[in-house]
């Protein structure tokens, strides 16, 4: 069984540790299903290989306590919104069913980023179209929602997920992927996230914006949708509690 009820989806084999590896650990945590889906194996990039990095992302799958990790295979840096990428995202999210979907910002400078905020919106309706694909076999799924994490741009967040007790254990993903981070014996060009402090600054943003909403550590997403809140004295005095 393949089904997940909350699903990452994320440019390269590292993407996912980067942005929402604390969510992830905390949503295994509360016990829902958790996945996610790598877009392209990272083949563009500086530092490491395509079988190296995809050991990796296994190892840090086990870590994040993934219930499924997968490769859709889009080359990387010519990830484009077209009826072949749609046709893909679409059987994928046909097949593992999720009722959340994690991605990443619009608008991000790296146009695989960009495209693929985009992809996954377009896809999500299209997965709930009985007629878009219907050679497959998959059956249509109700549209899942969507959370853009916040990490290139700016933006006020719809909402922060606490991740205080996953912060270790998220960084611990993230180290993994030791051919992409700094290495002092590395004889590999340097890049942004290998410079010696990017962990640190990493580390930074989440502890940022825990202080937001008066925790140790968080993870910010917004939303295009407007929220539907059952119960908003639960929600806003549970605000005003982490202040009290």
């Amino acid at each position: 069984m393949t089904q997940v009820d909350i699903l990452a989806i994320f440019a390269h084999p590292d993407d996912a540790e980067l942005t929402v590896g604390g969510t992830l650990l905390k949503m295994k945590h509360l016990g829902y299903r958790t996945g996610a889906l790598d877009v392209t194996r990272g083949e563009m990039g500086t530092r490491g290989t395509v079988d190296g990095r995809a050991v990796e992302a296994i190892e840090a799958a086990k870590i994040l306590k993934l219930d499924v990790r997968e490769n859709l295979g889009l080359p990387d840096g010519h990830v484009f919104v077209g009826d072949t990428e749609r046709t893909a995202m679409v059987r994928a999210l046909r097949r593992l069913k999720p009722k959340v979907i994690l991605t990443h910002q619009l608008t991000d400078p790296h146009p695989d980023h960009d495209h693929i905020a985009q992809l996954v919106r377009e896809s999500a309706r299209l997965a709930s179209m009985k007629n878009y694909d219907p050679d497959t076999g998959g059956e249509k799924i109700a549209v899942p929602m969507v959370a853009h994490n916040i990490f290139s741009r700016r933006v006020d967040p719809s909402f922060v997920v606490d991740i205080s007790g996953f912060l270790e254990p998220k960084m611990a993903a993230i180290r993994v992927h030791k051919s992409q981070f700094y290495d002092p014996a590395s004889n590999e060009p340097e890049t942004r996230i290998a410079s010696k402090h990017y962990l640190d600054e990493l580390e930074g943003r989440s502890l940022y914006f825990g202080s937001l909403i008066g925790v140790a550590a968080g993870e910010p997403f917004y939303v295009r949708e407007a929220l539907n809140i059952e119960d908003p004295i639960d929600l806003l005095t549970r605000q005003m509690n982490l202040y009290s």
